[in-house]
């Protein structure tokens, strides 16, 4: 098959081009490399079945071309904003990326003739909600964060198409995920503290706030086996929610995480059960659809906090990035 993948330059995106390409797929990647890193697909280039085009999902005419030039079977959908902390600075960014940049994805699909789309959406999307683990038919609260916001008006958006054009459009809710090419996110933020200040470490909330995580080869696990159970002529819209069923509070990873540094930093806490204004304090999803199909998890939250943190160790170029 040709896949089409946006943000393929990408923590995820990556990850998802290498696995399309170990099963002799044809692969575009499409990033503006804002937040994507050429090094991540320093494997994929090897391969003639890949090709990267630098370009920016919000020019709907670049990215029209781009996907009539691939004619791909799937456009993988993981270009965003995910910087979820600063959604009240900088509001309108959450809406050119996550949601006007999903309509031109759509839009370039449909012109393109490309009916089956893959969007990466998140937990964050159920706002607070009141059952755990929280299933897809949860009843929507109020949304408390521009990022979830966003994303669920992208949500909306592959409904319609799905509903208007014939295309497949299949939602994948994501919890935080983790695992090797993790490029922001707590864990990096920890990591990155601590390299300049061994002793300190500064912790937004309580560090109570509960969350799963999913390790990146879980991850892709799961997105190929929503892919390779999908019928070559299916139509209709499809929502998955993806994550561990364990869940483990901000204090947890923090051990994990010193531990794998050595070190026995003090702790200073801001105080309150949220670390900004739309952080829930606790995700954790119900996979009970997911599993269905045969996907189950590998890696236990310890493992994926430290594997996390080993790359980080080894990888400190990424460090010194300075995130958009």
């Amino acid at each position: 098959m040709k896949f089409f993948v946006t943000g393929g330059a990408g923590f995820i995106g990556s990850h998802f081009c290498d696995t399309a390409l170990a099963q002799e797929h044809d692969v575009v990647a499409f990033d503006d490399l804002s937040t994507g890193h050429e090094e991540f697909l320093e494997g994929a280039f090897k391969n003639s079945k890949f090709k990267l085009v630098r370009g920016d999902i919000r020019d709907l005419e670049f990215l029209s071309k781009a996907v009539e030039t691939a004619k791909p079977d799937w456009i993988i959908h993981f270009a965003a904003n995910a910087d979820v902390r600063r959604g009240t600075e900088r509001p309108r960014r959450d809406l050119d990326y996550n949601t006007i940049g999903t309509w031109n994805v759509l839009e370039a699909a449909r012109t393109a003739g490309s009916r089956k789309v893959l969007f990466s959406s998140t937990g964050s999307v159920y706002g607070e909600p009141e059952v755990f683990p929280t299933p897809e038919k949860a009843p929507f609260p109020e949304q408390t964060s521009f990022y979830g916001a966003s994303k669920l008006a992208g949500e909306a958006l592959i409904s319609a198409y799905a509903h208007g054009f014939g295309f497949l459009g299949v939602v994948f809710r994501f919890v935080s995920i983790l695992g090797p090419r993790y490029s922001h996110g707590h864990v990096y933020d920890f990591i990155k503290q601590l390299q300049d200040n061994p002793k300190t470490l500064k912790v937004l909330g309580n560090g109570l706030q509960t969350k799963s995580y999913l390790h990146i080869e879980d991850l892709m696990a799961g997105l190929w086996t929503v892919i390779k159970a999908s019928k070559p002529d299916e139509n209709g819209f499809k929502v998955y929610n993806i994550g561990h069923d364990s869940a483990i509070d901000v204090k947890t990873s923090i051990s994990y995480i010193v531990g794998q540094l050595g070190l026995e930093p003090s702790l200073e806490f801001s105080g309150g059960t949220r670390g900004w204004i739309g952080d829930s304090p606790r995700i954790q999803l119900d996979t009970t659809k997911l599993k269905a199909l045969g996907w189950k998890t590998q890696n236990d939250l310890k493992k994926s906090v430290q594997d996390t943190a080993d790359y980080l160790i080894s990888n400190k170029w990424l460090l010194e990035e300075q995130q958009q």
